[in-house]
């Protein structure tokens, strides 16, 4: 045990002194392994990982997800999504802070990253927001807060990586983000309501459209509508698997990007580059979670924990709860990739298999504690995309404007762990087997009762 938190306090400084986090990982890991082994064994199973891992099927949605979204990006689908949503609710008092939060949501349903959504998002929302004088802060905060929901509605990079850390179905991952995405959106729209109530003037009403107008801007948004429906819906009916519908959504984003003629042979190879760019990137930093992965096993801390955790006999609740404060804590310090990637390997054995606990309700718990982390100070991600984007608006005002947003964030978690139907209804519709989590529903049960 203290050589394993030896370990993870040489990564953790590491990750402070700004090393990329699949060097970092990896580097700590191979050392470990070749302490806890020898040399030979350690180039043994990082030949095993480097080589074998990658040319496993599920790795192939990660490209595929990759590069629809950047077809999507390039498309130009986020100004039609902000148009639409402006169309029916702009006239509202905070009503622009709404169709961000909408758009951003439609906008995630086809690309899957928050931080591509809250650039996106910046660049679209930020002007007419400015047009109609609403506060900095308010305007930022949505839209930072609306790129949160690219990890959590379907498809989500984010959830494949932890499916494949896990060896999670994917595909159930997918269908149960979408029902707390929809609960997200929600309690945005509502923390907006309430803001501008109090406050009406950072958030005015902006110009009501005729009809006509709002069913002409909805008609142009029918690629965001198909792509999802024929993703998300292929896998829910069981048509065909992740990697099948990701190879299909960016074929569909593709033809959806010629179509608009936004494509070119200078744009086409560029996207395709991005794309082979973003998904090095991305499984260089699994490989490097892996090798971290094995590390840790081979200090014998997971068997450790999980025997505490038992001797300890606490609740089942109260260890999730415990856990998701640990996750609150380290999103004040690291960026969600790199919380997830250290966190896993620590707490999924011992406490989802220890604790008899449903690992795709699981996934999307720690999914959403990622995306409060995404926005929380001293680091939240999504805020420095916006500064970046925006380098006019200070920080400070940015963590001002998103506050109401991640406190309904907290609010969702409660509910979502309290509650594991609203996660586990879809999934189960598709084919899905749920684990019971008798206990931990017996002991939610017994605080109701009490």
């Amino acid at each position: 045990m203290v050589d394993a938190l030896i370990i993870f306090s040489i990564l953790i400084v590491l990750l402070f002194i700004r090393l990329p986090v699949g060097f970092a990982m990896a580097g700590v890991g191979i050392l470990g392994i070749a302490y806890y082994t020898s040399w030979p064994g350690a180039f043994a199973q990082i030949e095993g990982i480097v080589f074998r891992t990658p040319m496993r099927a599920e790795f192939a949605v990660v490209p595929l997800f990759v590069l629809m979204g950047n077809f999507i990006t390039r498309a130009g689908l986020a100004d039609e999504l902000y148009a639409a949503a402006y169309a029916w609710i702009g006239h509202l008092r905070g009503g622009l802070a709404m169709a961000t939060i909408l758009s951003c949501g439609g906008f995630s349903a086809v690309c899957g990253s928050s931080v591509a959504t809250a650039a996106t998002m910046a660049k679209v929302a930020m002007p007419p927001m400015r047009k109609f004088k609403y506060e900095d802060s308010l305007a930022t905060g949505a839209i930072a807060a609306g790129g949160t929901l690219g990890i959590l509605i379907p498809p989500s990079v984010i959830l494949v990586i932890y499916g494949i850390m896990t060896s999670t179905d994917i595909g159930a991952l997918f269908i149960a983000g979408i029902i707390p995405g929809l609960l997200s959106i929600v309690g945005y729209v509502i923390a907006i309501s309430i803001v501008t109530h109090f406050k009406p003037v950072i958030g005015p009403r902006g110009e009501r459209a005729s009809w006509g107008e709002r069913f002409r801007a909805l008609s142009q948004v029918w690629g965001v509508l198909v792509l999802f429906i024929v993703v998300i819906g292929g896998i829910y009916v069981g048509i065909f698997t992740p990697s099948e519908a990701g190879a299909i959504g960016a074929c569909g984003a593709f033809f959806f990007a010629l179509l608009r003629g936004t494509l070119t042979w200078r744009s086409f190879f560029g996207l395709l580059a991005d794309s082979v760019q973003t998904t090095a990137m991305l499984f260089f930093i699994l490989m490097g979670a892996l090798i971290f992965s094995n590390c840790i096993n081979e200090t014998g801390m997971p068997e450790a924990l999980l025997e505490w955790v038992k001797s300890f006999n606490a609740h089942p609740i109260t260890v999730v709860f415990a856990i998701m404060l640990v996750y609150i804590g380290l999103g004040a310090v690291l960026d969600s990739m790199a919380m997830l990637l250290l966190t896993i390997p620590l707490f999924f054995a011992p406490v989802v298999n220890g604790l008899n606990l449903d690992p795709v309700w699981f996934g999307i718990i720690v999914v959403v504690v990622t995306e409060i982390s995404l926005v929380t100070p001293p680091v939240g991600m999504n805020i420095f995309v916006l500064n970046t984007v925006l380098p006019e608006v200070k920080t400070g005002t940015i963590f001002r404007g998103v506050t109401p947003f991640w406190v309904t964030d907290i609010i969702r978690l409660v509910i979502l762990v309290l509650f594991p139907f609203l996660t586990l209804v879809l999934p189960a519709r598709t084919g899905y087997e749920p684990i019971p989590m008798d206990s931990f529903i017996n002991t939610i049960q017994q605080l109701f009762n009490f």
